[in-house]
């Protein structure tokens, strides 16, 4: 079982703790996420159901290369990490 873990940034709106997942693709990760916590739907999907921009996803080292459809594949072993951009000066 994969296991996905989210920014503490988000932690302060939303309780989302890390948690195992089993989801072939990212799309599928989330949607095992959100059946258990749905307001972090908004957080990090916009209407359309795509990533929004000040959101980036991990699996191990690498950053997913489709931000609209989610389809990156989850591997058993993967570690997904959800990270909200922050910005200032």
């Amino acid at each position: 079982m994969g296991r996905i873990t989210f920014t503490a940034n988000l932690e302060r709106f939303v309780a989302c703790p890390p948690r195992g997942i089993g989801g072939a693709s990212v799309r599928e990760a989330l949607e095992e996420v959100f059946a258990d916590n749905p307001s972090l739907r908004s957080y990090l999907l916009d209407e359309h159901g795509r990533l929004r921009r000040h959101i980036n996803i991990f699996i191990n080292d690498r950053m997913v290369a489709d931000r609209i459809r989610l389809s990156d594949a989850v591997g058993p072993e993967d570690e997904v990490y959800v990270f909200q951009a922050l910005s200032g000066g």
